[in-house]
C-alpha cells in the first residue's frame, strides 16, 4: 500500500450502518485505522468480536459498554481498550460520537 499522509475531512463519506449508527473512516494505513462513529440515543452495537486491537475514545455522549465480562458507563474523555477477539458491544444512553482506533486496519470498513 502506498503511504498516504493527509486525509481531508471531506474526502470520505459517512456510512449509514443502520439503526442510528453512522461511521466515517478518518484515516488508515496497513497497520492502523481511525474511525469516527456517531450514535443516536438508544442505538445498540450488538456484542461482537474481531481479530483487531481497538481503542475507543468518547468524544461526546454517554454509553454503556460491555467488554468481556465487565460493563462500564462512559462519557466524554473516557477510553476503553479491547484486545483481539474479546466480546464487546455498546448501548448509547445519550447521543454522541466515538473515535475508534484499530490495528491492523479494518478491511471490512473500506
Amino acid at each position: 500500500m502506498t503511504v498516504k499522509n493527509y486525509f481531508p475531512a471531506g474526502e470520505n463519506a459517512s456510512f449509514d450502518a443502520g439503526g442510528g449508527l453512522t461511521r466515517k473512516v478518518a484515516a488508515f494505513n496497513d497497520n492502523l485505522m481511525c474511525v469516527e462513529v456517531h450514535f443516536e440515543t438508544g442505538t445498540t452495537a450488538p456484542l461482537h468480536h474481531h481479530p483487531h486491537e481497538q481503542i475507543t475514545y468518547v468524544i461526546s455522549g454517554r454509553f454503556e459498554f460491555t467488554v468481556g465480562e465487565r460493563t462500564y458507563e462512559v462519557g466524554p474523555g473516557d477510553s476503553l481498550y479491547k484486545q483481539p477477539d474479546i466480546v464487546h458491544g455498546a448501548t448509547c444512553l445519550e447521543a454522541g460520537t466515538l473515535l475508534d482506533l484499530f490495528t491492523p486496519h479494518r478491511e471490512d470498513f473500506l
